[in-house]
């Protein structure tokens, strides 16, 4: 189902030192839709983390997000939790650049908790991320918001993302004489 409005957002691009556009300045964004009616829902930015988990802590509804406090938890072991323990299924859930939190194989890990949601507890996500990881989610539709081309759906292959980073992984020696002008 696609959302009721279009997201209004976009970024001024500019160039790397490697002619390509920058990469933080293009956002993409990852739908992935459900058939069934919504009964739960989650905005979660990675950056707000440590405010919701005192939060949390102050009124003391810490055992819906887990055994231990979000607090006493690593920044990405305590966004993990918070998924496992709050998303509850049937759901909406708006996740903000949530690989600022995870490392690659914790990227990999919400990946297998996503497909949980999607494909036996009917949920829906939203995600906005930079992640190849996270972007290569399989049958995700891909929108890239760009200042040059607006809103326009992209496969997989053609995000910058992807491309700069296979890039980088099989020559980062290229990159390094490029940044480093070696």
């Amino acid at each position: 189902m696609p959302p009721a409005s279009t997201p209004k957002a976009a970024a001024a691009t500019s160039t790397s030192l490697l002619g390509a556009p920058n990469p933080s300045s293009i956002q993409y964004f990852a739908w992935r839709a459900a058939p069934r009616r919504q009964r739960d829902g989650y905005f979660l930015r990675a950056e707000s983390l440590y405010n919701l988990a005192s939060n949390i802590d102050d009124l003391e509804v810490g055992e819906s997000y887990g055994d231990r406090s979000l607090h006493a938890q690593s920044h990405g072991e305590s966004f993990l939790a918070l998924v496992l323990n709050r998303f509850r299924g049937t759901g909406l859930y708006i996740l903000d650049e949530p690989e600022a939190a995870l490392s690659p194989i914790r990227q990999l890990s919400l990946l297998a908790v996503i497909d949980e949601h999607v494909h036996q507890r009917g949920s829906q996500f939203i995600i906005a991320t930079h992640s190849p990881i996270l972007l290569a989610y399989p049958d995700a539709t891909i929108y890239e918001l760009s200042a040059e081309r607006g809103i326009q759906v992209i496969a997989y292959e053609d995000t910058d993302h992807s491309q700069i980073t296979r890039d980088f992984l099989n020559n980062r020696q290229a990159f390094f004489k490029d940044l480093f002008q070696t």
